[in-house]
């Protein structure tokens, strides 16, 4: 026989079994939502938490359990996984727009350094103005741009023919391209 749960399902509404089962069955909506909406409708009907989580290709109920406090809480909302771990997103929306914005900006020579943009250039003029970003990396400046389809390419013209080094080889900045 299994243990009392701490937090049972509650009583579903009309409505939340009706989207709940529209989730369900959606070929379209995130595996993680879909999985979520079959077990809590799988708890609806009666059965314990362990068969709902090995309905949905779980091992254990604990994580049924975990589903089941996060909609009795927020409702269809609970649905929704939120952040899994790792470290939180420091660049938001906001921030990735500051960093496109200032990607089409031409850069000028005498206060940018450069007369095309790298994305060690980039992310030093990001720093440096007003409304930037004092802490980026540039390879968070990489991946948002990488992200909406911009490319870039190593340097090709970084020192004089026959006298390139090893180390400013590999350290040539990256020529930004439009996104095609």
């Amino acid at each position: 026989m299994s243990r009392r749960h701490k937090d049972p399902l509650r009583s579903l509404s009309e409505a939340e079994r009706t989207s709940l089962w529209r989730l369900s069955r959606s070929q379209s909506a995130p595996a993680a939502q879909v999985a979520r909406a079959r077990a809590l409708l799988a708890v609806a009907e009666g059965q314990n938490y362990t068969a709902a989580a090995h309905l949905v290709g779980r091992e254990v109920g604990d994580t049924v359990a975990r589903w089941v406090a996060g909609f009795n809480r927020d409702g269809l909302a609970g649905v929704v996984p939120r952040h899994g771990g790792g470290h939180r997103v420091r660049y938001g929306e906001a921030e990735q727009r500051r960093i496109l914005a200032e990607v089409v900006r031409v850069p000028e020579r005498a206060r940018d350094g450069t007369a095309k943009w790298s994305l060690t250039t980039l992310r030093d003029s990001l720093r440096r103005a007003k409304d930037g970003l004092p802490g980026i990396t540039t390879s968070t400046v990489g991946r948002v741009l990488q992200a909406v389809g911009y490319r870039w390419q190593k340097e090709r013209s970084c020192c004089e023919t026959g006298c390139a080094s090893a180390s400013i080889r590999a350290r040539s900045p990256s020529l930004i391209q439009m996104p095609t």
